[in-house]
């Protein structure tokens, strides 16, 4: 049960969520995690959506898991003597500050490779250096929209036929996601190298990542005109751009959110069904939803028919779903072999016991607040499973970090008079 990064010292210098999400993995995984955050006030998220007021909102907790916190202000001498020290002691220090901030401070990547040569330097930026956005600050729904996720998501007519984003963090823990990539390969690197590297992610690439296969049909559209997986296939004309596609599977295959009995009650009384290509596959989807006559059916026994009647087989198989439960639907076309899930409501997903189990959900005992869930670590290693631990009161740590890189407490109780660390 060896944590994978046990004696990996981290430097995070991050806040709200891409950075944050990136660095409690690396805290899960076993890293030596030192939150720097202001002097007073902190991760902005401390005080954002408070739910019991005069305490850390959930949104900061759920993010900041594992890690150790210590107020520190970094524009003062003092203040940069103490985080060049913490530098010089770290393998990764992590920055997600608004473009050009941690450079006018004196710790660009230059800096930090001259501090520590060993020290890997992870940024998230909304862009890349070379856009012409390069000094736009990007907020989450900044990056889906550059990144081209709001432009293919939503309906594609009437009057919500307007760019969307999702309800997934695609610009902010996604790129964390991406930059922890980055980060745990550069670390393999630097044992082969001895020297650290510039790892930088921005967020519109995070986001462009997860729309390739939108790319993709770019490229198709280009090349042949018509996207004939779409809705819009074959009754409306396609302009120069990938349009929105509603609830489309995305790929060659029929995929539909349908509705299920009590929808008019309950917003997810949902249901989402996959009608395979193949023969025996359709086939049998056709039998379990009561419509076998499909399968033999020149209308509909082919892909390329079928995606001429969109509309018609949605219509056919809303019959058979809103009958039912959405768990009753799943159940039945599970076993038939069709691919399909329910749609499941935070309410649901929250109070789903087999989450707990795999430690996907996780109780946490949070200082001064009590209990709360959050997410746990995702990914599930046969070797080591991550305690879940309360996230850092404000500047919790101070103290015994500071005292770890050779301060005495006559040089912290100066530091808190001089308001360089927290009083």
């Amino acid at each position: 049960m060896t944590a994978p990064l046990q004696g990996i010292k981290v430097i995070d210098w991050t806040q709200v969520q891409s950075g944050p999400s990136c660095t409690q993995m690396l805290a899960w995984l076993g890293a030596d995690v030192i939150k720097i955050e202001r002097v007073g006030v902190g991760d902005p998220t401390r005080d954002e959506l408070l739910d019991k007021p005069g305490l850390d909102g959930i949104y900061f907790l759920q993010l900041n898991c594992n890690k150790r916190s210590i107020e520190l202000n970094a524009k003062t001498p003092e203040g940069k003597e103490i985080l060049t020290k913490l530098i010089k002691s770290a393998d990764i220090f992590v920055e997600n500050l608004h473009p050009g901030a941690a450079d006018e401070l004196g710790f660009s990547w230059d800096d930090v490779h001259k501090m520590n040569p060993r020290c890997i330097y992870g940024t998230i930026k909304g862009f890349n250096e070379d856009s012409p956005y390069a000094n736009v600050k990007a907020f989450e729904p900044v990056a889906q929209c550059a990144g081209g996720a709001a432009a293919t998501t939503g309906w594609w007519d009437g009057e919500y036929n307007v760019p969307t984003q999702s309800g997934a963090a695609l610009g902010d823990s996604n790129t964390g996601m991406h930059l922890l990539i980055g980060l745990l390969a550069a670390l393999l690197q630097r044992d082969k190298t001895g020297e650290g590297c510039y790892v930088q992610q921005s967020m519109q690439d995070a986001v462009l990542n997860l729309c390739r296969i939108k790319l993709r049909d770019q490229l198709i559209l280009d090349n042949i005109g018509v996207l004939t997986h779409l809705p819009e296939y074959p009754d409306e004309k396609f302009g120069k751009t990938v349009p929105r596609a509603g609830n489309v599977e995305g790929g060659q295959v029929l995929g539909w959110c349908y509705k299920c009995k009590g929808w008019e009650t309950d917003p997810n009384a949902y249901v989402y069904i996959v009608l395979q290509n193949e023969a025996k596959a359709f086939a049998e989807a056709c039998t379990a939803l009561g419509k076998p006559e499909w399968a033999t059916d020149p209308k509909f026994n082919t892909p390329a028919a079928r995606q001429k009647v969109k509309p018609e087989i949605w219509k056919g198989v809303e019959e058979y779903t809103i009958t039912r439960t959405k768990e009753e639907v799943v159940d039945i076309l599970g076993k038939a072999g069709v691919p399909c899930g329910p749609v499941l409501g935070m309410d649901e997903i929250a109070k789903d016991q087999s989450l707990y189990k795999c430690g996907t959900l996780v109780e946490v005992d949070q200082p001064k607040r009590g209990k709360f869930v959050t997410i746990g670590c995702p990914p599930k290693l046969s070797s080591f499973t991550p305690e879940v631990k309360p996230a850092p009161l404000l500047g919790a740590d101070t103290d015994a970090v500071l005292k770890e890189i050779g301060y005495t407490d006559a040089d912290i109780a100066k530091f808190r008079a001089d308001h360089v660390v927290c009083k």
